[in-house]
C-alpha cells in the first residue's frame, strides 16, 4: 500500500465541535484505523494542522494527542501561504468564517467547513461561484443526514414504508443553563446576534438538509424565533444582554405536499427520549427517528384509539412501535462525512454536499429570520449559480 499524506488546516478545534466530532472523532479516528483506504492501493493519511488564536490551548491539543508541535499556527495567513496545505476546514465563529473561506479559495485550497457557511445568502452564493471559478473542491458539514436514526429512515422512506408522505414533525432542544449558578454548555456568542449566534441561524441550515435529502426541496418557510432567556453570563461569569434568538417555531411546506413543523429551542427541558427526534406519518406508516434511533408503526398495526376524557388510558400508546434494526454498523455521523469529502478530493469521486447546498441552508435561514419579524409566509427560491 502507498500512503499519501493530505495536509489539513484546521482552525477552530479548540471549540467544543471543532474538537470533539472533527479532529478527535474523526481526523485523529482516521489516523487510529491506519488511514484512509482509497481501494487503488493507496492509504489516504490525514495530517492536521492546528490553527485558531490561542497558542497554547493548540499546543495543549497537540501534545495531548501526540501531533507534531510544529503543526500548530495562530497566524492564519501565514497557514494559506503555505503550499504543503492541501484543504483549509472551519468550525470557528460564524462572523469570521465568510472571509477566511475567502482567502483560503483565493489561496487555492479545498474547502470544508461548518455550517452555516457564511452569514448572509449573497455572501454564501459569492463563495460557492468563487469556489467553482477555482476549480477548487468544496463541501459543507451535513452531518445529521449521516447519523444512525437518519440512516434507518431514509432506508424506510427507500422502501415505500409510508406510502404518501403526509407530514413531519420535529423537535429540537436542551435547556442551556444560563452561566450564572451553573456553567452554560455552548459559548456566550451563540445569544448574540452581533456575534452571529441565534438558534435560526444555527439550525435552520440543519433542517434545510434534512428535509431537503430525506423529503424533498423546501417550497416555503413560516417562522416565529424568540428569545427566552434576555440575560444570560459568559465564560467570565460576567452578564450580557442575550441579543440573539434562544427558540424558533417553523412551518416548511415541501415541494411534495408535506407539512413540516419543526420546534428549536436552547430553552426546553427535554421529554423525549433523543435530543432530536422527527415523526413522520405517512398513509401506510409513520415512524419516530432520533439520533440513534428509529421505531415504527404500520398501517396493519396501528391501534384504533377513541376519545374519552372521563376513563383513565388503558393502553401504551408507545408499545405499539416497532424498532427498526440497525441491520449494520454505523460509524461517527461527521467521520463518514470526512471520509466522503477526502475521497472526493482525492479521487473526484462525486460529492453534492457543496458551497450551493450549504447556501440552501444560509437561505432557509435569512427568510425565516425574516419571515418572524414580518409575520408572513415566504416562499423559497430554488438556487443556481
Amino acid at each position: 500500500m502507498t500512503r499519501k499524506t493530505v495536509r489539513i488546516a484546521m482552525n477552530g478545534v479548540t471549540g467544543r465541535m471543532g474538537y470533539r466530532q472533527h479532529l478527535v472523532r474523526s481526523i485523529l479516528a482516521l489516523r487510529e484505523q491506519g488511514g484512509l483506504d482509497l481501494g487503488d492501493g493507496t492509504v489516504l493519511w490525514p495530517e492536521p494542522v492546528l490553527v485558531g488564536r490561542r497558542e497554547h490551548a493548540l499546543r495543549e491539543l497537540a501534545d495531548r494527542h501526540g501531533l507534531d508541535q510544529a503543526n500548530v499556527s495562530t497566524d492564519v495567513d501565514a497557514v494559506l501561504a503555505d503550499d504543503s496545505i492541501d484543504i483549509f476546514f472551519d468550525a470557528a465563529m460564524t462572523s469570521t468564517r465568510e472571509d477566511l473561506l475567502k482567502k483560503a479559495i483565493a489561496a487555492g485550497k479545498h474547502i470544508y467547513t461548518e455550517k452555516p457557511s457564511a452569514t448572509s445568502l449573497d455572501g454564501a452564493l459569492e463563495l460557492a461561484r468563487l469556489a467553482n471559478a477555482a476549480g477548487i473542491k468544496h463541501g459543507v458539514v451535513q452531518d445529521k443526514i449521516f447519523l444512525p436514526g437518519l440512516l434507518k429512515l431514509k432506508r424506510l422512506i427507500d422502501g415505500g414504508f409510508f406510502g404518501r408522505i403526509l407530514s413531519v414533525r420535529g423537535e429540537f432542544g436542551y435547556w442551556v443553563f444560563e452561566g450564572d449558578w451553573q456553567e452554560a454548555q455552548r459559548p456566550s456568542w451563540n445569544y448574540r446576534a452581533e456575534d452571529g449566534g441565534g438558534i435560526v441561524v444555527d439550525m435552520f441550515p440543519h433542517w434545510e438538509y434534512v428535509l431537503h435529502e430525506l423529503f424533498g426541496r423546501v417550497k416555503s418557510v413560516t417562522a416565529l424565533a424568540a428569545t427566552h432567556i434576555p440575560q444570560r453570563w459568559d465564560e467570565q461569569s460576567k452578564p450580557y444582554d442575550a441579543t440573539a434568538d434562544d427558540a424558533a417555531y417553523g412551518i416548511f411546506e415541501l415541494e411534495s405536499g408535506a407539512i413540516a413543523q419543526i420546534n428549536s429551542s436552547w430553552a426546553v427541558r427535554v421529554n423525549r427520549d433523543e435530543l432530536v427526534e422527527f415523526q413522520v406519518d405517512g398513509t401506510e406508516g409513520s415512524a419516530v427517528a432520533g439520533l440513534r434511533n428509529c421505531r415504527a408503526q404500520h398501517r396493519s398495526a396501528t391501534p384504533k384509539p377513541v376519545w374519552n376524557p372521563d376513563i383513565p388510558v388503558t393502553e401504551s400508546f408507545r408499545e405499539q412501535w416497532q424498532e427498526v434494526p440497525d441491520n449494520g454498523e454505523f460509524d461517527n455521523g461527521f467521520k463518514v462525512q470526512w471520509e466522503l469529502f477526502l475521497r472526493h478530493v482525492a479521487l473526484d469521486e462525486p460529492y453534492h454536499w457543496d458551497l450551493l447546498a450549504g447556501a440552501r441552508g444560509v437561505q432557509l435561514a435569512e427568510l425565516g429570520l425574516k419571515s418572524s419579524a414580518e409575520g408572513r409566509r415566504y416562499d423559497v427560491p430554488e438556487l443556481t449559480l
